[in-house]
């Protein structure tokens, strides 16, 4: 549900569904000059919280009835899902005063930043989406502005707030002002990006104005009864923060305080566009394990499905693996039968494992979140399709790496090195989203009749843009795990690079792990075609010190580019003479060859 407005603008289009609940259904009328919104928001599953919001913004008085508001503000509240991965949004844009085009990167910034921030990818963290953001609009408005005459040194004070379930993230260019009203007491968040000068003082930072952008994130924890309000200088430059505060803790509903705080900056003598959005913090919603089932709505997990049944129009054709928690069949859609698809049903058990039961929900969770097909992700199921608890998956033809490496000679160094690269891309896939695989291994790892990779069961996936609570260890599999996984972090890129390590090293060594009873055995003892750079790789990826290790996937896949494509890349590693490599075990072993010689020589005469 969007409500972006300005009284000196066409009517905007409603781009979400609007909500049957009146309470929630957005009232905007014009008054004060200007134009004001009323919004109510009550979750539907404890998804977030209860707020309400109200805005008015009126333009300046003093400059006439032509005058154009260059403020502009838009509300963004989200359905069910947008509100559980993206949270809430209200932005507001000042235009810079002396730029040609100020209204019109008013309006543009918050329009395009909500559209942006909306369509990226939801397991990225609110701050980090709304920083990307922002930062691809400010490039495209500073272009505008260098190209076009009659947008000349377009640019705007920007800010918007974003409420995701407890947690409030202020992203900000400008000296658009936030302020909380916490046990009564007012304080501004974040600083203005302004300049005191003996004249007064200009912008320093704004949207569209310099090549470079300078955002302010500044992130709070909220709390029932909060109030915020962010407003443009409009307000703020005439009003001092006592009074502000007088009206604010007065505690009328939102709309209304807003209204008085416009009325306010006129009395005292306001000369410039006003706009002030209050946003009261209602019920906070619980973070608990079951938080995600909530929001994607539980199903129940009856006795596991034979081959042969059709369930909610899936043909269940054959059994392809049958675990101690799930079965996964191969099977079609009814109405797609040449679409071959994989199905998981987790088996009842799973209901005595909260983990393994929060995998299964995690997956499903991100059914069409990552079209990429690097990996094999869930498919999205209809809701009123979906009767149990399952997990569709487009079913490639292919085989797991894990078998791949049952063969009985390793498999050849250019067919290895191009499953390692496709494999670090997937990965890769992933961990730009703020996707973090956590059981990186060849049995999950699809290898297609191409050459290219699947990567497989995202259910121990974390993330934590989600701030999902997870078990107090990582899971996985032990002998993939990176150190510090296994002390109690719950993982990130680095991590991520250890799994992929160990799994290389299985790819080259022809199935072996990498670790024996001395610690990591060197490549070349399991081939003996392995070329040097290839095993100095291997080592920097397992390094037992994360802040030692590659940095990321990326990384590793630069290098093994880099070294593959060399002049004698492929040669064999060159094993140092004794001599060199233990130079002390060398004179030992020559002192009881000689010893032995002087003794056979005793012996004779």
């Amino acid at each position: 549900m969007s409500q972006p407005f300005s009284p000196d603008s066409l009517p905007a289009p409603d781009t979400g569904r609007m909500p049957d609940d009146p309470e929630r259904r957005p009232a905007s009328r014009r008054g004060m000059g200007g134009q004001e919104i009323d919004l109510q928001l009550r979750p539907e599953r404890g998804e977030c919280a209860a707020l309400e919001i109200g805005c008015v913004s009126s333009p300046a008085r003093a400059r006439g009835q032509d005058h154009i508001n260059e403020d502009y503000v838009g509300v963004m509240l989200g359905d069910l899902a947008a509100r559980a991965a993206r949270g809430s949004v209200i932005a507001l844009a000042d235009g810079v005063s002396g730029s040609k085009g100020g209204r019109v990167a008013a309006e543009l910034s918050v329009r395009t930043f909500i559209d942006a921030y909306y369509g990226l990818p939801d397991t990225l963290q609110p701050g980090v989406a709304a920083a990307r953001a922002l930062e691809a609009i400010h490039g495209w408005l500073h272009q505008i502005g260098r190209v076009d005459p009659a947008l000349e040194q377009m640019a705007a004070s920007f800010a918007a707030l974003i409420v995701r379930r407890a947690t409030a993230y202020l992203v900000a260019a400008g000296d658009v002002r936030l302020y909380l009203l916490r046990d009564g007491q007012l304080t501004q968040l974040g600083d203005d990006d302004v300049v005191p000068v003996a004249f007064g003082s200009y912008v320093a930072h704004a949207v569209g104005m310099l090549p470079t952008l300078v955002t302010r994130i500044e992130t709070l924890e909220l709390r029932e009864g909060d109030r915020l309000l962010m407003c443009s200088d409009g307000l703020y430059r005439r009003v001092p923060m006592r009074e502000l505060q007088t009206v604010l803790a007065a505690r009328n509903g939102a709309l209304e305080t807003a209204r008085r705080l416009g009325a306010l900056a006129v009395t005292r003598g306001s000369q410039d566009d006003v706009t002030s959005a209050v946003l009261d913090v209602g019920s906070l919603p619980l973070l608990d394990v079951g938080y995600l089932e909530r929001v994607v709505g539980a199903l129940p997990i009856p006795a596991v499905p034979d081959a042969g049944e059709v369930v909610d129009g899936y043909l269940l054709k054959s059994v392809l693996s049958d675990g101690f928690y799930s079965r996964i069949f191969a099977g079609y859609d009814l109405d797609d039968p040449n679409t071959p698809l994989a199905l998981k049903f987790p088996k009842p058990r799973v209901e005595q494992d909260e983990n393994v039961r929060q995998s299964i929900v995690r997956e499903r969770w991100l059914a069409g979140k990552i079209g990429d097909d690097g990996v094999l992700a869930p498919m999205p199921v209809d809701a009123d399709r979906q009767t149990r608890l399952y997990v569709v998956m487009p079913l490639g033809a292919g085989v797991t790496l894990e078998k791949l490496l049952a063969a009985s000679q390793p498999m050849a160094l250019p067919r290895a090195l191009e499953i390692a690269r496709q494999l670090g891309r997937s990965i890769d896939v992933l961990n730009r989203r703020d996707i973090f695989h956590r059981d990186i291994k060849p049995e999950n790892v699809l290898v297609m009749r191409d050459g290219s990779t699947r990567l497989l069961d995202l259910g121990f996936g974390y993330m934590p843009g989600m701030q999902l609570p997870g078990p107090d260890t990582a899971p996985g599999s032990p002998a993939y795990m990176a150190p510090e996984l296994m002390k109690g972090a719950q993982g990130d890129a680095r991590s991520e690079v250890f799994a992929y390590g160990v799994t290389l090293y299985r790819l080259f060594s022809g199935g072996k792990l990498p670790y024996g009873f001395n610690g990591r055995v060197p490549l070349y003892q399991y081939r003996l075609d392995a070329p040097q750079w290839l095993d100095l790789v291997l080592e920097k990826a397992l390094q037992p010190d994360p802040a030692r290790r590659y940095q990321d996937v990326l990384e590793v896949c630069a290098d093994l580019e880099r070294f593959s494509s060399g002049r004698d890349a492929m040669a064999p590693i060159r094993r140092k003479p004794l001599l060199e490599s233990d130079p002390v075990l060398f004179w030992q072993l020559v002192v009881v060859l000689l010893l032995a010689l002087l003794l056979w020589s005793l012996m004779r005469h």
